[in-house]
């Protein structure tokens, strides 16, 4: 209980501050978010509340704590569930053992591209998913951009398979990503992203894997200059309302809801789409060597044992045939 309160309090609080902002609407939707404010993710559900708010007239606002000032994401979650929190903008990651859809689209390789996570995501197979979430307690509402996800080292360029043997890489906390490190040959090294710069600059570990904002953002180009762009996640973010506040909406307002959730969605894959293009150009004006040309099919043939372990149902097995069969 003491947790309840203490979120409760914080929304409170907020709420005070807000003041005027927010007094004219007759609902206040808070939304979460753990990235700071300005990231593309932050700035759609913005977008999503000027909608919402133009299309009801000004009766119901969002408000977003972004900087993850409710928490950090397993937190929210539990607090979304229970609406004590309305939206949240959280990655599929912390989904993976509460909807087993969810694991799916965190298989690596799965997407071909970004394009192909677009097609895949905007038809009904994203559709699917997001029905996945209500029996849990979530109304999913929209997928955003959270990029790709790449190789970087401090010892060589990665050009095969056979230059990742031994290789000590750093993963998030994921059984997924550990398997995947292990099909590849790779020693996967679990450890939280802050401590990442110095363990490669002591030779802790050789490397680790993100996407171009977080690899040019956190100056790990500067102790890690070879990148290989092999594109080998590529995880939708995204965004979730709580069934216990989706219920006390009228069906005419949770349709407007999900109409502004839509209407952000572009917004998101623009303003993501300016922040990889420019972070590309300052690592690449830094010095750092990238790697693209690449022949990805030795590692996409390599995944097939984390497929069998991971994709193990009927259900499961069926979604990742026909994300495969979309063009």
């Amino acid at each position: 209980m003491k947790q309840f309160k203490t979120f409760a309090a914080i929304l409170a609080t907020s709420t005070a501050l807000a003041g005027a902002a927010y007094a004219e609407c007759e609902v206040t939707l808070k939304s979460s978010d753990t990235h700071p404010d300005g990231y593309p993710t932050v700035e759609a559900v913005k977008v999503m509340g000027e909608k919402l708010k133009e299309s009801t007239g000004g009766r119901i606002c969002v408000e977003v704590f972004h900087s993850a000032q409710l928490g950090e994401e397993k937190d929210t979650i539990e607090q979304t569930k229970f609406g004590v929190i309305d939206l949240n903008r959280v990655s599929m990651g912390p989904f993976n053992n509460l909807i087993e859809e969810t694991k799916v689209v965190s298989l690596p390789y799965i997407f071909r591209s970004t394009d192909h996570a677009h097609r895949v995501l905007d038809g009904e197979v994203g559709q699917e998913i997001l029905a996945a979430f209500e029996p849990h307690g979530f109304v999913g509402l929209a997928y955003y951009d959270g990029g790709s996800r790449s190789f970087y080292n401090s010892q060589k360029p990665i050009t095969s398979m056979g230059d990742l043997a031994g290789m000590k890489v750093r993963v998030m906390q994921s059984d997924v990503f550990v398997d995947m490190m292990a099909a590849l040959g790779a020693n996967a090294t679990p450890m939280p992203y802050g401590e990442v710069y110095s363990s490669i600059q002591t030779g802790v570990i050789d490397g680790a894997e993100n996407n171009w904002p977080s690899y040019e953002s956190s100056g790990h180009f500067e102790v890690a200059k070879y990148y290989t762009l092999d594109q080998h996640l590529i995880v939708p973010e995204i965004l979730v309302m709580s069934k216990a506040s989706w219920d006390k909406l009228s069906a005419e307002d949770q349709a407007a809801v999900k109409a502004a959730a839509a209407a952000s969605v572009p917004v998101n894959r623009e303003l993501w789409a300016a922040r990889e293009k420019e972070s590309e150009a300052k690592v690449r004006a830094a010095g750092a060597e990238v790697i693209d040309n690449i022949d990805k099919t030795p590692f996409i043939e390599a995944m097939v044992p984390v497929y069998e372990k991971h994709a193990n149902t009927p259900k499961l097995k069926s979604l990742v045939e026909r994300i495969q069969a979309v063009e």
